[in-house]
């Protein structure tokens, strides 16, 4: 099969430690054109792709079929439209859109194209989340009754000249990390019956939120999803509770931090935890009391691309649906609401 001819829509944070690399990497993609409007940095990375200096570049270009934009939250939906109007399959960085309704939009517009629609939501292949879901699945802790994860971070300055610190795009952490989390819960365990949340303004001068304490009402399962910008010593990433046992993960996946390095991708150790971060499970089983380290299961972003290839050339399911990021969405709306009612929401 062909490899599918692809466009990025920025050569920003996202474009250049995620998006490029991965695709760059995975046989089956060929990026084309990557748009640059003051710059011209990626073709020096990159020099097979040619750098064009607007969006519209990418949507002429007739060999183009998948589109990333991964621009500015508040730019995504009129971009990710124009692309799909333009008969391109489309991954929107999360978060998706900033409305529900725009959500809805894009998705009915992408049923009417036959064309495909994805976010990149990439911390489903995180190392720590994979084995978590594998310690669920299993049964290692016998009924689940509590599940709390944190992405947490230390950043008590306002990082000038950036629109994430400025609220009219309609930013901040909830919106940021906030997503990913979300996201992870609803692969875990679908849409919540309610939702309770704290979402403040923790820095000196900052306008826009960073940090943020959403608790999601499930009838088997107590959910708790923390982030903040001020926590310089971090706890567990995530701390499992169930009626045989308990899990706790400290320390994060560690692809991002390998491609900001520009480590290779073909390195046998790839989204490997060192043993010193291995996951401490302490539980029951088969009658057998067992307390110890069990070894994380190795990440993997290229995954994702492996799920956009299968789709477009195999028509196999999507591994992230669009369906999935409007859940999302709706929940960081209920959030805001909320916060300001300070009253649960029932969804």
């Amino acid at each position: 099969m062909s490899q599918i001819v692809t466009g990025l829509a920025s050569f920003g944070m996202s474009g250049k430690v995620f998006h490029a690399p991965l695709l760059h990497h995975h046989p089956q993609f060929r990026m084309k054109k990557i748009v640059e409007r003051t710059k011209n940095e990626a073709s020096l990375l990159y020099p097979n792709i040619t750098t064009v200096k607007t969006f519209d570049e990418l949507l002429v270009d007739n060999e183009i079929e998948l589109v990333i934009v991964n621009t500015p939250d508040h730019t995504h939906f009129d971009l990710a439209s124009r692309a799909l109007e333009a008969g391109k399959h489309v991954i929107v960085e999360k978060p998706f859109t900033q409305t529900v309704e725009q959500g809805e939009a894009l998705i009915n517009l992408a049923y009417k194209k036959n064309l495909h629609l994805s976010v990149f939501q990439n911390r489903r292949w995180d190392n720590d989340f994979l084995t978590v879901k594998e310690v669920i699945k299993q049964g290692l802790l016998g009924r689940l009754v509590e599940f709390e994860s944190h992405f947490d971070r230390y950043r008590n300055f306002i990082q000038p000249g950036t629109w994430k610190e400025d609220a009219s795009t309609g930013t901040g952490t909830l919106f940021n990390l906030g997503s990913h989390m979300i996201d992870q819960a609803l692969c875990l365990f679908g849409m919540p019956e309610a939702l309770h949340a704290d979402v403040r303004i923790l820095r000196t001068n900052g306008n826009v939120d960073d940090s943020y304490d959403l608790k999601l009402y499930y009838s088997d399962v107590k959910v708790t999803l923390k982030g903040s910008y001020l926590v310089r010593e971090a706890g567990p990433r995530y701390t499992l509770h169930g009626t045989l046992g308990s899990f706790l993960k400290y320390g994060i996946d560690p692809q991002e931090e390998a491609l900001k390095a520009e480590k290779s991708l073909n390195d046998p150790n790839w989204g490997r935890d060192d043993e010193s971060k291995w996951g401490l499970l302490n539980t029951e089983i088969n009658g057998l009391h067992y307390s110890g380290k069990i070894e994380t299961i190795p990440g993997n972003y290229l995954a994702f691309y492996d799920s956009i290839y299968k789709t477009i050339r195999h028509s196999a399911p999507l591994e992230v649906i669009a369906e999935d990021a409007l859940n999302n969405i709706k929940l960081i709306n209920a959030a805001l609401i909320s916060n300001k009612t300070k009253e649960a929401v029932i969804l």
